[in-house]
C-alpha cells in the first residue's frame, strides 16, 4: 500500500511539474544572450565584504562590459567601477584599497586626442578605496601591466611589465625596420618593478599625466607626436625595478615576511613551444636581485600561493598543461607545493581520482581545492595525499577566495538551470551553514520553462566505460524518439557535467528549449575520470574519441530516446575536430554545426600557438610521425561527407588557423556538400570581442539544424 501511494504520488508529483513547466514561455534568443556572466569574485582580508567581477554584452556598442561590484552586509551589492573595462581585481592585506587592471586612459576626456588614438589600449594599474570614491591610475606611462601582486605591508604593489625600449632603441627600430615584424626577435622579456601605494596615489591627485601638459595654443601634431615618444616607453618614475627575465612574468605572490618574491613565466610571444618557458623563480625583494630557479620540469606551475608559514609555495598544473613529474604528457590537474629551502616539489592529494581546477589556503595554511569528478565540481579539504569531500550543494564549485583572517570563504555555484551565483560561507569546511548569497543575477531562467537533464553511462567499442549528459526538453524527461544533437566539448581537457552555460559556446540548454535532446559526451581526454581515460586521447587523437561518441549514439538511440532518422552533430574548438572527422566516418548526421576545428594537423601544428600540446597528441613532429597526422585528420577522408555543415571561425584565430576553416569550406565546395561558411572580423579562437558574433553565430547554426531536421 505504502509503495502504491509513493507511485500514486511521484506520478501526480511528475504531471504537476509537467503542466508547470507548460504554462511558462521557452526563454527566447534574445534573454539566453543577455547573460550577466561573474568573472571573478575576491574576498576582503577580514571576510566581511566582497568584490565581484561580471561581463555583460553591451549591444548598442557591439561590445562587452566588465565592471566591479561591492558588496557589505550593510550596504548589500552596489557599483564600485563604472568604466567597463575592469579586470584582475585584488583587495590590498589591510583591507583599505582594491587594485585593479584596466584599459581605461589616464587622458582626460576634454582633451584632444593626438594621432595615436586609435591605438591599442594599455593594460594599466589602478586603484580605488575600498570605501569609495574615483578611481585613480597607478601610473599613466605607456605600459602594459601583465601581472600584479600587493606587498604583505599593503604599502606597495609589485608589477610586471615588457622592458621599454630606450629612445635610442626606438629611433633605430623605426629607422631600419619601418613597419616590418621580426618574428621573434621583436619580443623582449619583462621586468619586475615595486612601486609605493601613497606616492603613487599623491602623484595622481597632484600630479597631470605627461599627456595633460596644459597649452596655450593648439600643438602642432609635429609636436605632439614628439611630446608623446618622449614619455611613451620611460619606466615611471616611483617604479623600481627588483629584477628581469627574458620571458614574461605572469603570476607574482610575495612571501609572507616580505623578503622575497615567487613569479612565474611564460613565453613573451605566448606560444606553447617550450615547457622550460613556464616555470617558477625566486628572488629577493631587493634592487636589481638575480632571480632563482626553482623548478626545472616539463609542466606549467600557476596560482601560486605561500603557506602562512613561509617555508612553502603551493601551486597547480592545470589539466592539460604538461607534466611535473616526468616527460612531457596532458594529465589532469594536479596540486603541489615546492619547499623554499631545498626546492623539492611534492604532489598533494595523491589520492583523488579526478581532476583539481583551483585551491586557496585557509589562514592556518589547510588547502582547500575545486575538484572535478565525473559531471560534479566539489569542494575538497586536502592534507598530504588525502583529498576528503566537503559536503555541499549539487552542481559546481569555481572561483574561490579566501579570507587572511577568519575561515570565510567566498566561491560561486551554479547547476545546469542554476546560474552562476556569488555565495559567501562563514566556514570553508561547512557550505551549506550560515551561507550568504551574494549576487542574483539572470532571474530571467527562473521565469522560463527549464530543460530537464541526467546522467547517462554507456561502454565504448573498447570496453571503457564513459558518461554523459542528456538535457531533454522541458517537460519531457525520459521521452522517446526525439531529434538529437550531440553537442562535443571543446579541449579535449574539459567535461560536460552539472554546471550552467549560456553563452555563443556553451548553448546546449537552449537548444533544448527548442525542441533537441542534447547529448554532452565525456570522450576519453576528458578531464575528471581518472588519468587513463585522459592519456588514452594519444596517439590517437580523433579515432579514438569517435568511437566514444559515436558508441554513446548508439546507446541512445537503443535506449529509444533518439530517433535514429533526426541525428545532428556539432562542435566548436577541438569540438570542432571531432564534429569534422565524424561526418567522415558516417552519413547518420543530418546536418552538423561546426567551429574552429582543424581538419588537418601539419599546417596546424605549425600555426597553434600550443605546438607542444600538439605534438603530444599525435605522437611527435609531422616528420617523426607523418601516418598518424594523415590518419587522423579528416580531410584525407573528405570525399565520404555527405552531411550539411554549419562553419564558422573568427579570421584572427591562432589556436586553431583560420585557415583551417579556409580549407574546409573550400573540401565542401569542391565535393559539392550543402554548407555555409560564417567569419567574424577580427575575433581569434574565442569570440570576446562583440556579443552580436555570438548571438549570429546560435542564431545561425539553430536555423541550419532546424532547416534539415525540423521538429514536425
Amino acid at each position: 500500500m505504502r509503495k502504491y501511494f509513493g507511485f500514486v504520488l511521484a506520478v501526480s508529483l511528475l504531471s504537476f511539474a509537467f503542466h508547470a513547466q507548460e504554462k511558462k514561455k521557452a526563454i527566447t534568443l534574445d534573454e539566453f544572450m543577455n547573460t550577466t556572466e561573474i568573472r571573478a569574485v575576491r574576498l576582503s582580508p577580514d571576510g566581511t565584504a566582497a568584490v565581484i567581477e561580471t561581463e555583460a554584452p553591451d549591444w548598442k556598442a557591439s561590445a562587452f562590459r566588465s565592471d566591479l561590484w561591492i558588496w557589505t552586509a550593510a550596504n548589500g551589492l552596489r557599483p564600485l567601477t563604472h568604466s567597463g573595462s575592469e579586470a584582475s581585481v585584488e583587495w590590498s592585506p589591510d583591507g583599505k584599497w582594491i587594485a585593479f587592471i584596466t584599459d581605461r586612459s589616464p587622458v582626460l576626456a576634454s582633451e584632444e586626442p593626438g594621432e595615436d588614438a586609435s591605438a591599442e589600449p594599455m593594460a594599466r594599474l589602478w586603484v580605488i578605496s575600498a570605501s569609495g570614491g574615483e578611481a585613480l591610475p597607478f601610473f599613466a606611462e605607456d605600459l602594459d601591466v601583465h601581472a600584479f601582486a600587493w606587498a604583505p605591508d599593503s604599502a606597495s604593489i609589485y608589477y610586471s611589465v615588457e622592458q621599454p625600449l630606450c629612445s635610442e632603441e626606438r629611433a633605430t627600430q623605426k629607422e631600419d625596420w619601418k613597419d616590418v615584424v621580426r618574428w621573434r626577435e621583436q619580443h623582449r622579456g619583462d621586468l619586475l618593478l615595486k612601486q609605493a601605494l601613497q606616492p603613487s596615489i599623491e602623484a595622481a591627485l597632484t600630479t597631470p599625466p605627461p599627456q595633460h601638459e596644459e597649452s596655450t595654443g593648439k600643438k602642432d601634431k609635429k609636436q605632439k607626436k614628439k611630446g608623446k615618444d618622449e614619455t611613451a616607453t620611460e619606466l615611471p618614475k616611483l617604479a623600481i625595478e627588483i629584477t628581469s627575465s627574458p620571458l614574461e612574468i605572469n603570476d607574482i605572490a610575495p612571501a609572507p615576511d616580505g623578503k622575497t618574491i615567487a613569479f612565474t613565466t611564460e613565453a613573451p610571444h605566448h606560444r606553447i613551444e617550450n615547457p622550460a618557458d613556464e616555470e617558477l623563480y625566486l628572488v629577493a625583494a631587493e634592487t636589481k636581485a638575480t632571480a632563482r630557479q626553482l623548478t626545472h620540469n616539463e609542466g606549467a606551475e600557476s596560482g601560486i600561493r605561500w603557506s602562512p608559514d613561509g617555508k612553502f609555495i603551493h601551486f597547480i598544473n592545470h589539466a592539460g598543461a604538461g607534466f611535473i613529474e616526468g616527460g612531457y604528457r596532458d594529465m589532469q590537474g594536479r596540486l603541489y607545493r615546492i619547499s623554499v629551502a631545498d626546492a623539492k616539489v611534492e604532489r598533494l592529494g595523491a589520492a583523488f581520482g579526478g581532476s583539481f581546477e583551483d585551491f586557496v589556503l585557509l589562514p592556518d595554511g589547510r588547502e582547500i581545492a575545486e575538484g572535478l569528478k565525473g559531471l560534479e565540481r566539489q569542494l575538497y579539504s586536502v592534507s598530504g595525499s588525502d583529498a576528503q569531500l566537503i559536503a555541499g550543494e549539487p552542481g559546481a564549485y569555481a572561483g574561490m577566495s579566501a579570507a587572511r583572517s577568519s575561515n570565510a570563504l567566498l566561491f560561486v555555484h551554479s547547476s545546469i538551470n542554476h546560474p552562476w551565483q556569488a555565495v559567501l560561507a562563514a566556514d570553508a569546511l561547512h557550505l551549506t551553514e550560515k551561507t550568504t548569497q551574494l549576487t542574483k543575477l539572470n532571474p530571467v531562467f527562473a521565469e522560463r520553462a527549464q530543460p530537464e537533464w541526467k546522467a547517462f553511462k554507456w561502454t565504448s567499442t573498447d570496453g571503457h566505460a564513459m558518461e554523459g549528459v542528456l538535457i531533454f526538453p522541458p517537460g519531457k524527461l525520459n521521452a522517446k524518439h526525439l531529434r538529437m544533437l550531440t553537442l562535443i566539448h571543446g579541449g579535449p581537457e574539459d567535461a560536460d557535467g552539472n554546471y550552467f552555460g549560456a553563452d555563443w559556446y556553451d548553448w546546449a540548454t537552449f537548444a533544448a528549449s527548442n525542441g533537441w535532446l542534447v547529448f554532452r559526451p565525456n570522450y576519453r581526454g576528458s578531464t575528471g575520470y581518472g588519468d587513463e581515460i585522459m592519456l588514452s586521447i594519444s596517439p590517437h587523437l580523433v579515432s579514438g574519441p569517435g568511437l566514444d561518441i559515436l558508441s554513446g549514439v548508439d546507446a541512445i538511440v537503443k535506449e529509444g530516446y533518439a530517433d535514429p532518422e533526426k541525428l545532428t552533430i556539432g562542435g566548436y574548438s577541438y569540438g570542432g575536430y571531432m564534429t569534422n572527422w565524424l561526418i567522415t566516418q558516417t552519413d547518420r548526421f543530418k546536418a552538423a554545426v561546426t567551429g574552429a576545428g582543424a581538419v588537418e594537423h601539419a599546417a596546424n601544428w605549425g600555426n597553434d600557438d600550443l605546438t607542444y600540446d600538439d605534438a603530444w597528441y599525435l605522437g611527435g613532429a609531422p616528420w617523426e610521425n607523418p601516418a598518424i597526422y594523415q590518419s587522423e585528420a579528416a580531410l584525407f577522408q573528405f570525399n565520404k561527407v555527405k552531411t550539411p555543415v554549419h562553419l564558422v571561425q573568427g579570421d584572427a584565430d591562432v589556436r586553431v588557423s583560420y585557415l583551417e576553416g579556409v580549407t574546409m569550406e573550400r573540401a565542401l565546395e569542391k565535393l559539392n556538400i550543402p554548407h555555409e561558411f560564417v567569419v567574424f572580423p577580427g575575433e581569434g579562437h574565442g569570440l570576446p570581442k562583440n556579443p552580436w558574433h555570438g548571438y549570429i553565430k546560435v542564431r545561425e547554426e539553430l536555423k541550419w539544424l532546424e532547416k534539415y531536421v525540423p521538429e514536425k
